[in-house]
């Protein structure tokens, strides 16, 4: 297969697939998908050869991104995606929780997106500064 990019544009796929690896392995520990790791891995190889060899390091003999790639600002990329995921997720679970947990069909959809909503303009404003848990372990 040939793929020919700019440097610029290689740069960026490094990025993709630094984010997608650790999307797809960061918490799964032991049980983590080599497939990925080892497609992340000739990436970050060919950029070592050509020209980016600060990007890339041998660790326990196999090409891996570089602790300076890793700590140059992608998991503030990373970390964006993740807050944003957060507030998503826990507006729908609140949300759904309001109503029940009852199955969303198109006679409830508009309750659960004005839920939601009234959920993510409290985070917007706030954080998770208002939430509140009850519980016996606290």
């Amino acid at each position: 297969m040939d793929l020919h990019l700019t440097t610029k544009q290689f740069r960026r796929l490094l990025d993709m697939a630094y984010i997608g690896n650790w999307v797809l392995n960061s918490a799964r520990g032991e049980d983590r998908f080599r497939d990925y790791d080892e497609v992340e891995s000739l990436l970050f190889a060919k950029a070592a050869q050509e020209g980016m060899p600060a990007l890339a390091e041998l660790w326990q003999g196999e090409v891996v991104p570089s602790r300076a790639f890793a700590e140059g600002g992608i998991h503030e990329a990373i970390a964006d995606y993740e807050d944003a995921v957060f507030f998503d997720i826990l507006a729908e679970e609140l949300a759904r929780r309001d109503m029940d947990d009852a199955a969303i069909d198109e006679s409830n959809f508009a309750e659960l997106t004005r839920r939601m909503d009234a959920y993510m303009a409290e985070f917007e404003a706030h954080g998770t500064d208002h939430v509140q848990v009850e519980s016996d372990l606290i």
